[in-house]
């Protein structure tokens, strides 16, 4: 028997959100950051950087794993917010009846930090996967 205690859509939504751009901007640290200092000639920042935070390095033997995973995490809140949310709020009750603006606020918000959350993540496949080649083949 299913249970009737369900977790509010704007709750999953926020938490969807939220763990996409924790996990955009672990990717955008772990291995985009890193290039770019070096890129800018700021190595030694770098190195103190690393020192300050050693799991950093840990993190970016594990890109891949790193990039996946917010790949799918950010992947599946994008169908949650435009495939599955319209549909739990024409359901009745998925929004306050009193006040609409609400929902219509916290939709939007969730939305910002989702393509924030894109971007971040473009940017970090951008820098740990293409800018190394890149700069390569014009050397």
């Amino acid at each position: 028997m299913l249970s009737t205690t369900a977790t509010p859509p704007r709750i999953q939504s926020g938490i969807f959100s939220y763990l996409s751009l924790f996990t955009s901007v672990g990717t955008l640290l772990c291995c985009a950051l890193p290039s770019l200092l070096v890129l800018f000639g700021l190595g030694a920042t770098l190195a103190s950087a690393l020192s300050e935070a050693p799991w950093l390095v840990s993190m970016s033997h594990h890109k891949n794993w790193v990039f996946s995973l917010a790949g799918l995490l950010i992947s599946s809140n994008f169908v949650y917010m435009y495939a599955l949310a319209p549909k739990f709020q024409a359901r009745k009750g998925a929004c306050d009846g009193n006040d609409p603006i609400a929902c219509q606020t916290a939709s939007r918000f969730s939305r910002i930090v989702l393509w924030c959350s894109a971007a971040l993540y473009a940017v970090g496949c951008f820098t740990a996967y293409l800018l190394g080649p890149i700069l390569t083949w014009l050397d």
